[in-house]
């Protein structure tokens, strides 16, 4: 019995020092970052930018076809997407692949939002969700007209605002 006293002495003091390790770390990590509290006219200034990247981003894939988008992708690593009838996200090289495969089928796309709410979280960062009316034409003649709910991730980057994560579902 006196054994295993020493050795739980020995695991209750590694024990201590690894939570006082990770909290001491937590600590100087969390001490090191800027508050992100945006004032009011930071806050409307990221909404406002943002609205008019989305509404460019439709008003581009109107005139130019699907493959406009590319340019308000985000095309790093951390990028993905979950399109309409996925279950799992995607990456940026599938986005890609499926419009390249898509785009030619469509004659036009329309997209516009009747519902959209945009909330900073840094100046760099901010979540946004909304509904979206979408018309599209095949090549055939078709027409698709759906009504879609989309939520996600802006990110800013050097040349502007991206989309970075995120869902489309189509709405019943």
């Amino acid at each position: 019995m006196q054994k295993l006293i020493p050795m739980s002495k020995k695991i209750l003091s590694i024990s201590i020092q690894s939570i006082l390790s990770v909290f001491l770390i937590f600590s100087m990590v969390s001490c090191g970052q800027k508050s992100t509290v945006l004032s009011v006219k930071e806050n409307e200034a990221i909404i406002d930018t943002i609205r008019h990247t989305l509404t460019l981003y439709y008003e581009d894939i109107k005139k130019d076809g699907l493959t406009a988008e590319f340019k308000y992708l985000d095309h790093s690593a951390e990028f993905y997407w979950a399109p309409p009838g996925f279950n799992a996200p995607i990456s940026y090289d599938q986005v890609e692949k499926g419009v390249m495969q898509n785009a030619a089928k469509f004659k036009s796309v329309e997209n516009s939002w009747l519902s959209l709410r945009i909330d900073p979280l840094t100046p760099e960062l901010a979540s946004y969700t909304g509904t979206i009316h979408s018309i599209a034409t095949d090549t055939t003649g078709q027409i698709g007209d759906y009504k879609l709910i989309e939520t996600g991730l802006m990110i800013k980057r050097n040349d502007g605002w991206k989309l970075f994560r995120g869902q489309t579902s189509v709405l019943p």
